[in-house]
């Protein structure tokens, strides 16, 4: 069984900082990229952020040079985190981990974490 557990956001004024959590429980993880996704009102969600098992990082272009992303294996838990610096109200949103490509299905749907949500105001 796997699960996906996000935390870390909050509300916060544009020029800080957030680290973002995601406890990523189940053997697969350990084995694919992982990454940092995001969603804004009434936007379609969008990648951010990914991560190889090596390594390997990829930034979307907004984020680039702001976010960073890192990951942490144990047996059956992957922590993958989203250290985010220089935030700025376009960057409200519901951030939500999982593998690159989100393939994971719970019944008919891909499976996602609850989500964190970031909020970026003054």
């Amino acid at each position: 069984q796997v699960q996906l557990v996000e935390s870390g956001g909050g509300l916060v004024q544009p020029g800080g900082s957030l680290r973002l959590s995601c406890a990523a429980s189940g053997s697969i993880f350990s084995r694919v990229a992982m990454g940092w996704y995001r969603q804004a009102p009434g936007e379609q969600r969008e990648l951010v952020a990914q991560i190889t098992r090596g390594g390997g990082t990829v930034y979307a272009d907004s984020v680039k040079g702001r976010f960073t992303i890192s990951r942490d294996s144990a047996k059956d838990t992957v922590t993958v985190y989203l250290q985010m610096n220089n935030l700025k109200p376009e960057d409200t949103a519901v951030f939500y981990c999982n593998t690159v490509p989100a393939v994971l299905r719970s019944g008919g749907n891909i499976y996602w974490g609850q989500g964190t949500q970031v909020t970026v105001s003054s």
